[in-house]
């Protein structure tokens, strides 16, 4: 005869469980759970088993856990999961790639029909076509205010019709309609809203960040910096060269306005005093890779002469 555990016994195994996977794992998923069924459940965890654990929960039990253990290790960074509990949520406790483990976590979603009462995640339209129901059915479309006409003996929507707004709680006219219509507009699942890790909490959006997207923003942060510090005369590394090159010309506009010079100033005297060396200095830079193909060129002719004078083989001696 198999004995069931009191209530204070699966507390303890539960307790012993939460603290064992937190001292275990350090990186853990916050998901959603809502109108998430238990063969639903199970086939996720299934689906991640091998490096990850999936744990649910009353969210009293396990933020009293959190802080029992905290408090035990002296690890306070634990305390930074108990403002995550909220709602009808679970931990998800993996040694794999995060954004991997979320991925395979959105692969289990399952269509769900629109219960009375329930919130709209999404907006649901019915779209136009044969519905197959009979003519008498259609007070149901009536009450909805949907266009309609019989057409070879069934109900027909005319034109498209949004029915539910997203945040709108579905009636028993909606639900009834999109069941006679076998419609299940709803898909549900568990939807990762938060990750910790190591201690710190961040979104979920940062796992979808690529490499690019780092780049992009670690440049675009270094350009507001460097703004920022020419603005206010504030050296920084990234500013550096700019406040270089802006000091360089200040002083080579005083060595121009005075008699004062230095020898990079006495380059740009020099350009300034004759304009026609600028023309010379361009010539190689506008010829650009033409120029030494000329050259060769111009040496090849200089060089036919003495080809043609070898070809008499010395009879010319004789003349």
């Amino acid at each position: 005869m198999v004995v069931k555990a009191s209530k204070a016994e699966k507390k303890i195994a539960y307790d012993a469980k939460l603290c064992q996977l937190l001292e275990e794992y350090t990186q853990i998923l916050v998901a959603a759970a809502d109108n998430v069924g238990s063969n639903q459940l199970q086939n996720i965890r299934r689906g991640l088993r091998g490096d990850s654990v999936v744990l649910m929960g009353k969210n009293t039990m396990m933020k009293r856990t959190i802080r029992m253990h905290a408090e035990k290790t002296g690890n306070t960074a634990f305390l930074n999961l108990i403002p995550l509990l909220q709602g009808n949520v679970g931990l998800i406790f993996t040694k794999g790639d995060l954004k991997e483990v979320k991925e395979e976590v959105a692969k289990y979603k399952v269509g769900a029909p629109a219960r009375v009462g329930l919130v709209a995640p999404i907006d649901v339209v019915v779209p136009p076509g044969n519905t197959g129901l009979d003519p008498s059915q259609t007070s149901f479309f009536q009450v909805l205010n949907i266009p309609t006409k019989i057409n070879k003996g069934t109900v027909e929507i005319i034109t498209p019709v949004e029915l539910i707004r997203k945040g709108d709680k579905v009636g028993s006219s909606e639900a009834a309609l999109l069941a006679k219509l076998g419609i299940r507009p709803f898909s549900y699942g568990l939807v990762v809203q938060s990750v910790y890790e190591n201690g710190s909490v961040y979104s979920p959006e940062v796992l979808d960040l690529s490499e690019d997207d780092l780049v992009e923003k670690f440049a675009s942060s270094v350009s507001m910096v460097t703004a920022l510090a020419l603005a206010i005369s504030y050296p920084t590394l990234a500013a550096a060269p700019h406040m270089f090159v802006n000091a360089y010309k200040n002083v080579v506009a005083v060595a121009l306005a005075t008699e004062y010079s230095f020898p990079q100033a006495d380059k740009v005297k020099e350009y300034l005093a004759d304009p026609s060396k600028f023309a010379v200095a361009a010539a190689p830079v506008a010829g650009g890779g033409d120029a030494p193909a000329a050259a060769a060129k111009e040496e090849e002719k200089k060089e036919e002469p003495a080809e043609e004078s070898d070809g008499d083989m010395g009879f010319s001696l004789f003349d």
